[in-house]
């Protein structure tokens, strides 16, 4: 079966939504990458909950950020605090959105994602937790910063 470019993308940002809930749980929780992404690819990929479909996401990379984000934690992390007021240390920020900053900062660091899709697609997850609330402005203001570090040529 041969997906549509639509159903390509809606797995994409499916991906990016698990990723950071991964995230989130690996950092509560101390479960390991294989552990948690175990859970997430047999468990959360297009499961029914509560009469809610799950949608299916794409492994390689839900996979990819949440490696990526462990893997290059410290450079993520350092690129992050830069972008944040001095007031507000990154480890005085909200875990979930310590998160987002995680699995965002390896798309604007290591992959091939324009960094414009990469932020529009992150503020969408922060949207996602943040019903309502000021932090999806946060979110994208604070991954601009990182963004025009990470890939200046692409400003």
């Amino acid at each position: 079966m041969t997906l549509s470019n639509n159903q390509k993308r809606k797995m994409r940002s499916a991906s990016r939504l698990y990723a950071v809930q991964a995230l989130f749980q690996m950092e509560q929780t101390g479960q390991t990458i294989e552990d948690v992404t175990r859970e997430f690819e047999n468990h959360r990929f297009g499961a029914v909950y509560e009469g809610d479909e799950m949608a299916e996401g794409d492994v390689d990379l839900f996979r990819a950020l949440v490696e990526g984000a462990v893997n290059h934690q410290a450079k993520i992390d350092q690129m992050t605090d830069r972008a944040l007021v001095a007031r507000w240390p990154l480890g005085r920020i909200d875990p979930t959105l310590r998160a987002v900053f995680r699995a965002a900062g390896v798309e604007l660091t290591g992959r091939d994602t324009p960094p414009k899709v990469a932020i529009t697609e992150y503020v969408d997850v922060a949207k996602a937790f943040f019903e309502g609330g000021d932090e999806p402005k946060f979110v994208n203001a604070v991954l601009d910063h990182m963004a025009r570090e990470a890939k200046p040529e692409a400003f």
